[in-house]
């Protein structure tokens, strides 16, 4: 599944980045191969040219002991064989000189490739550092506004706990309304008809009608004495003993 905020199926910038990073690698190390395959190809001709030095260098000395001999078709043939030898010398030389210049553009263009490669490498990080905070941020934006899918869900689960959480209340109100007004039986009562229901409240009517009486005549008695006490002779003063 992508990441929030980008489209399914986009390649991910961090995967071609990286994708691309080897591939400049591997492009280098054919280069420091090509480098490797010159170096190796100039110095089998050096030792060429080195045996071919010695051997004009041999060359050199047998015209002077063939003549010494007397044997100047063998002073012809050593001189012959040191001009060929000379000119495959030169040839050799010519040959290493175009190879060590092979190797000197290989070596620069390397170098400068793998500068490249260490810029690329730098801005290849920074890059997916700045993708991955974008990512973060875009991620952050959808949760707070509620675009994402997961927000979605969450406001959806909130949503329903909200309508079944009222349905609750609503019943609750419902029942506590009709036990009130008396639509609902008391289960509590187990096997009591409504007319036992009825003369039991009738009973207990009785009984708060006989105690209220019982408490206004008590009520009214205690007034009568604190009027004959108020209507009556003051009480009279008591007496000051004498000194």
């Amino acid at each position: 599944r992508a990441p929030w905020g980008i489209p399914k199926g986009a390649p991910n910038p961090d995967e071609t980045l990286d994708y691309s990073y080897e591939q400049v690698q591997t492009q280098l190390q054919n280069v420091k191969r090509g480098v490797a395959d010159v170096v190796t190809a100039k110095k089998r001709l050096e030792l060429q040219t080195a045996k071919l030095e010695q051997n004009v260098v041999k060359l050199e000395t047998q015209p002077r002991q063939a003549l010494a001999a007397n044997r100047e078709d063998l002073a012809r043939e050593a001189l012959e064989r040191k001009a060929a030898a000379q000119a495959q010398l030169q040839g050799l030389d010519e040959q290493v000189k175009q190879l060590q210049d092979q190797q000197e553009r290989l070596v620069a263009g390397q170098q400068t490739l793998e500068t490249r490669i260490e810029g690329f490498r730098s801005t290849k990080e920074v890059l997916k550092a700045q993708y991955s905070a974008a990512e973060a941020q875009v991620k952050i934006g959808e949760a707070a506004t509620g675009i994402g899918r997961g927000m979605e869900d969450t406001g959806a689960a909130i949503q329903r706990a909200k309508d079944k959480t009222e349905e609750l209340q609503a019943r609750a109100s419902a029942i506590d309304e009709l036990t009130s007004t008396g639509a609902l039986e008391d289960l509590t009562a187990g096997d009591q008809t409504q007319l036992d229901r009825e003369l039991a409240q009738i009973s207990a009517s009785s009984q708060v009608d006989s105690e209220l009486a019982k408490l206004k005549a008590e009520v009214g008695s205690g007034d009568g004495a604190t009027k004959e006490i108020a209507s009556g002779d003051a009480a009279p003063e008591p007496q000051q003993p004498q000194q």
